[in-house]
């Protein structure tokens, strides 16, 4: 109906390395609140019937994927990669392209690195890519600025959680939308 709205019978989400060693470093947000948006966007997921895939890097043996993903969508299985760029693995991209989904909403660690090149390869595929930023951390607010500028310039988006869930909730009246709206607020709460 809108081109410039999300649908999310379009999207799929992209987790990438929110895993332990990873998404536990100093970043651009506390690792409380990256838990806090990465929780938030799973449950969108959960309510909007919309796939998701979980990214990560082997450090030493396998990947602890930040729970709460888990504890929202249940236990998803862990694509590893060696590269930064998701698309570079091509059970990844396959997986991505045989969904059907034109949309990609992306969430991970680094921002500089495991979103931006992602985010940049969706966008030359002719996918519709978002990175959600409160479901990223970057490595400094400078770097991170940067990589969200190339990924604009390069034509993908931004778009926050709050902005999501309000945007997919559609006609407040309605139960899904109430859900979606509850989880809107769980993300204003401190």
């Amino acid at each position: 109906m809108f081109k410039s709205k999300i649908n999310p019978d379009d999207c799929i989400i992209l987790f990438a390395d929110l895993q332990e060693g990873i998404a536990d470093l100093p970043l651009t947000m506390t690792y409380a609140q990256l838990q806090k948006g990465a929780r938030a966007l799973a449950k969108l997921a959960k309510l909007f019937g919309i796939p998701a895939i979980v990214t990560a890097v082997r450090q030493d043996g396998e990947a602890k994927i930040m729970p709460e993903i888990g504890e929202e969508l249940g236990a998803l299985p862990t694509q590893y990669r060696s590269t930064a760029d998701s698309f570079l693995n091509e059970t990844i991209a396959e997986t991505l392209k045989a969904s059907g989904r034109k949309t990609i909403l992306i969430s991970g660690v680094a921002t500089e690195l495991a979103v931006q090149l992602p985010a940049l390869s969706g966008v030359d595929l002719g996918y519709r890519t978002f990175v959600v930023v409160d479901a990223c951390g970057g490595i400094s607010e400078r770097t991170e600025q940067a990589a969200l500028q190339r990924v604009i310039a390069n034509g993908g988006s931004t778009v926050s959680i709050m902005t999501l869930a309000g945007e997919m909730a559609g006609d407040f009246s309605q139960p899904k939308a109430q859900e979606a709206i509850g989880i809107l607020f769980s993300m204003a709460k401190a």
